[in-house]
């Protein structure tokens, strides 16, 4: 398992590629990418996150070890940024590894489905519009009802 909060951008090819390398033992790798969106409507100049260092490293990892013991998972890997990003860019990245892909697409969107509304992390858009903080939407607490 490899959890990792950063400011700085990830190369996603990089990290699949290194995360996969050398497992013959797998069948599948599941990957899921979140990237900044932009609405029209609301047009979105940047948007800032924030988080608290280590107790949000924490967080992620007991999400990533329920995870690891709920499916057979030969790995896991959660990188999330923090800092100001820009409409296009990678916000986080999870990768999850098993045996058979069932597993693997489960357990990605466990974590996906938590990470989403338990990690601690806040985001603040920022536009034409003026800022705000982005509130909780009740579709993703409603996504956990499934697990």
């Amino acid at each position: 398992m490899r959890i990792v909060v950063q400011e700085q951008p990830f190369d996603l090819g990089a990290e699949v590629s290194a995360f996969a390398a050398g497992r013959h033992d797998l069948g599948a790798v599941v990957t899921f990418t979140g990237v900044v969106r932009d609405d029209p409507a609301k047009p979105l100049a940047q948007m800032m996150i924030e988080h608290y260092p280590g107790m949000t490293e924490k967080a992620l990892e007991k999400i990533a070890t329920e995870a690891q013991a709920r499916w057979p998972l030969g790995d896991v890997l959660v990188i999330h940024r923090f800092g100001v990003l820009h409409p296009g860019e990678q916000i986080m990245m999870v990768a999850t590894a098993a045996r058979h892909r069932k597993d693997a697409f489960e357990a990605a969107e466990y974590l996906m489905d938590y990470l989403k509304s338990r990690a601690p992390f806040w985001k603040m858009e920022k536009g034409a519009a003026g800022e705000g903080w982005v509130a909780a939407r009740s579709a993703d607490e409603d996504a956990l009802k499934r697990w």
